[in-house]
C-alpha cells in the first residue's frame, strides 16, 4: 500500500483528544467546522502552529501521519495561498471513514510555545 504523508497543526485541546484515541484518530469536527483539513507540507503546518495556535491557546503542535494514498485521492487538494500552501479537504461527515484509513500512529513532530 502506498501512503501519503500529511501534517496537521493543532492546539492542546485537539491534541488531548488525539492522545486519548491512542494516537490513531482525529476527533469529530465541531458544528462550525465543516471541513477537516490536514496540510500537504510541513513548513505550512509549522507556520499555522506557530503563528495561529500559539496566540490562540499558548501552545501549537505539528503532527504528522500517513493515510492510504488511494483513499486520500478522493479528496480535493485546495490551494489556500501560495503554491506550497496546500490542504486536503475532508468533509466533516467523512472524518470517521478517513480515520479508518490512517496507517500507523499520529505523531507530534514540533511543539511551539
Amino acid at each position: 500500500m502506498t501512503t501519503l504523508t500529511l501534517w496537521r497543526p493543532t492546539g492542546p485541546k485537539e491534541l488531548d483528544l488525539v492522545r486519548s484515541s491512542g494516537w490513531r484518530r482525529w476527533p469529530p469536527r465541531l458544528p462550525d467546522q465543516p471541513i477537516f483539513y490536514p496540510v500537504l507540507n510541513e513548513d505550512y503546518a509549522i507556520m499555522i502552529a506557530r503563528d495561529w495556535n500559539v496566540p490562540a491557546s499558548g501552545t501549537g503542535y505539528v503532527t504528522r501521519f500517513e493515510v492510504d494514498a488511494g483513499f486520500a485521492a478522493r479528496y480535493p487538494v485546495r490551494q489556500a495561498g501560495g503554491d506550497s500552501i496546500l490542504e486536503l479537504w475532508v468533509p466533516a461527515e467523512e472524518l470517521e471513514e478517513f480515520n479508518d484509513h490512517i496507517v500507523g500512529l499520529i505523531e507530534v513532530v514540533h511543539e511551539f510555545r
